[in-house]
């Protein structure tokens, strides 16, 4: 019985730690050996039906926990026990580098995107996104939804794009930013902002809403999304979930949903 409450009592405490930390405990199937993995929100179609897919081919599974890849990078540096990191962009991956947390070697380029013009499907009238494009005119009294501007990769993408095209400053005072794209996505699903800037893949993953115009690709850095293990990876399944990744059998539920898949695989 003593031993028993000794490790009741352990646990607690390891929970509280982590509680007041702000981190999540590592979950039970990442200690039966499924790998945790901490991918951008628009990877959440795209990666569900492939774990979906790796578990009905070897009984196993991963967890998967979906944020901005900047939320997840963070968590990373803050000790959190993820398995691999798959970024929306190269910058997040790329701190994560600087830091000693991934394992550099096994770092790959794996998909491309697209971010394009939203609007709720009732509503949706195409546009030409080109340099000086009325915007501001489309969006009347409402709010234009994007990913946080300063940290989230496609509201980084974004704002760079309207500012190459020259239209940023008459907006900028009616953006509506959320916490990642699928938030910004919900808004435009839910016509509470005529117009939003997601990936084109998050488009397509909600038929309330429509693509009224796609960016140009040279207004913005090129859309990449890496992957790797991380530094403190524990799961032995990890690597494989990896290679899965870079399989034929993912690379159609990629492209079913919309994204590239790069040559580096």
């Amino acid at each position: 019985m003593t031993n028993r409450r000794t490790l009741l009592a352990r646990f607690a405490a390891t929970a509280l730690v982590a509680l007041v930390a702000g981190l999540p405990l590592r979950p039970a199937s990442a200690q039966d050996g499924g790998p945790v993995v901490f991918a951008a929100a628009s990877l959440k179609n795209a990666f569900d039906e492939i774990n979906a897919a790796w578990t009905s081919e070897t009984g196993k599974s991963a967890t998967i926990s979906y944020a901005a890849s900047s939320a997840l990078a963070k968590q990373i540096e803050s000790g959190a026990p993820a398995d691999l990191f798959a970024s929306a962009d190269l910058a997040w991956m790329d701190e994560l580098a600087k830091k000693d947390l991934i394992q550099p070697a096994t770092r790959t380029e794996l998909l491309g995107n697209e971010i394009v013009l939203v609007a709720p499907a009732a509503s949706a009238k195409p546009t030409t996104i080109e340099p000086g494009f009325a915007l501001k005119t489309m969006l009347g009294d409402g709010k234009l939804a994007m990913a946080n501007v300063d940290s989230v990769p496609a509201g980084k993408y974004g704002k760079a794009a309207l500012e190459k095209l020259g239209v940023w400053a008459s907006v900028a005072g009616d953006v509506a930013q959320a916490e990642n794209v699928r938030a910004a996505l919900l808004l435009v699903s839910r016509a509470e902002a005529p117009l939003g800037i997601v990936y084109k893949t998050d488009a397509a993953a909600d038929p309330q809403v429509a693509i009224v115009g796609t960016f140009p690709a040279d207004s913005h850095e090129p859309i990449v999304y890496p992957v790797a293990l991380t530094k403190d990876a524990k799961s032995q399944d990890a690597a494989a979930f990896l290679d899965y990744l870079k399989t034929d059998k993912a690379k159609a539920l990629f492209e079913k949903q919309g994204f590239t898949v790069l040559g580096n695989r």
